[in-house]
């Protein structure tokens, strides 16, 4: 076991998991002490604060910062972990998943008990990740670990802020089967991909570094958080009840080669549209009616305490 010598900063986001992370932070203390892992803890008071925890751990020299919360938590801190360092990454990020589905860090094989987590951590293991940046019109940059969903994705992230106190698959697959009968309408959309281009009604576009998302979804089942490139997967417009025959197939990652679904890899896509697109990134609302929305890759940008060599056995 390593000891952080007080170079550890831990960022709790106390709303995490629609308050999940308040009720675990005595367990959270109690394992970080168990595993010797000398730290600070502050809290997030508001959106956006864990980015500005992180930036000023940066500025402090901190040598690792301990994300204690979920996947909008650890994308917060990832976002001032890059801005921090100009782009470049390289600080050591820990993640203790604490939130609704704690999909990023499940995708790269850390365990969801928080001991556990903890016990990873101090292991001094470290896997090196790439990042994405997505660009909206007037909107900053941001940076993102797992996925930025375009279309049907967005609706659902939508839903599930409506929903109070529930976390994981009972929050997500309720609001997956609210949206499919909303009848969710599929905008035509322009997907450009390194040099390629289709022209299509779609009702999700989901630009993948990890392989899951929504507290269970296997989105893009091949897709490895280290090898430089996305997975984008492309769901064409089509009926409610296709949809529903969908669903399975996505939560079981089956969907590969069935006929409305096409997966690609690019380190740089962008989606377009006349009808405006509702977004999400790693869980958080990106925008509601976006004309265009691009990524890019950053292969490599960033170093991830606590990484398990084979994720499914953690997941």
């Amino acid at each position: 076991m390593q000891s952080t010598d007080g170079t550890c900063r831990v960022i709790l986001n106390p709303a995490a998991g629609h308050g999940y992370g308040a009720r675990v932070e005595p367990k959270l203390r109690q394992g970080l002490e168990a595993a010797r892992i000398a730290y600070e803890m502050v809290r997030t008071d508001g959106p956006w604060h864990a980015a500005e925890l992180a930036e000023r751990a940066c500025a402090d020299g901190c040598e690792m910062i301990i994300a204690a919360g979920g996947d909008g938590t650890v994308n917060e801190i990832i976002n001032g972990l890059m801005k921090a360092s100009q782009g470049t990454g390289r600080r050591r990020l820990g993640i203790i998943p604490a939130g609704s589905g704690s999909d990023f860090a499940t995708g790269i094989g850390l365990p969801t008990d928080l001991h556990e987590a903890c016990g990873q951590i101090a292991s001094g293991r470290t896997m090196t990740v790439d990042v994405g940046r997505v660009t909206v019109p007037g909107q900053e940059p941001r940076y993102f670990g797992n996925v930025v969903g375009v279309g049907f994705d967005g609706a659902v992230l939508v839903e599930t802020l409506k929903m109070k106190r529930l976390r994981g698959l009972a929050l997500y697959l309720p609001a997956v089967l609210k949206t499919i009968f909303m009848n969710f309408k599929a905008p035509r959309m322009t997907i450009e991909y390194d040099g390629e281009k289709m022209e299509k009604p779609a009702m999700l576009v989901s630009i993948a570094n990890g392989f899951r998302e929504g507290g269970g979804f296997l989105i893009a089942p091949d897709a490895k958080p280290d090898d430089g490139l996305f997975d984008v997967v492309i769901a064409d417009e089509v009926s409610q009840l296709t949809m529903l025959g969908l669903l399975p197939h996505f939560l079981r990652g089956t969907h590969i080669g069935l006929d409305p679904i096409t997966i690609v890899q690019a380190t740089d896509v962008k989606v377009s549209s006349p009808d405006g697109l509702i977004a999400h990134v790693d869980g958080e609302v990106l925008c509601m009616s976006a004309p265009s929305i691009r990524c890019d890759m950053l292969p490599g940008a960033l170093e991830v305490c606590g990484w398990c060599a084979d994720p499914a056995s953690a997941a």
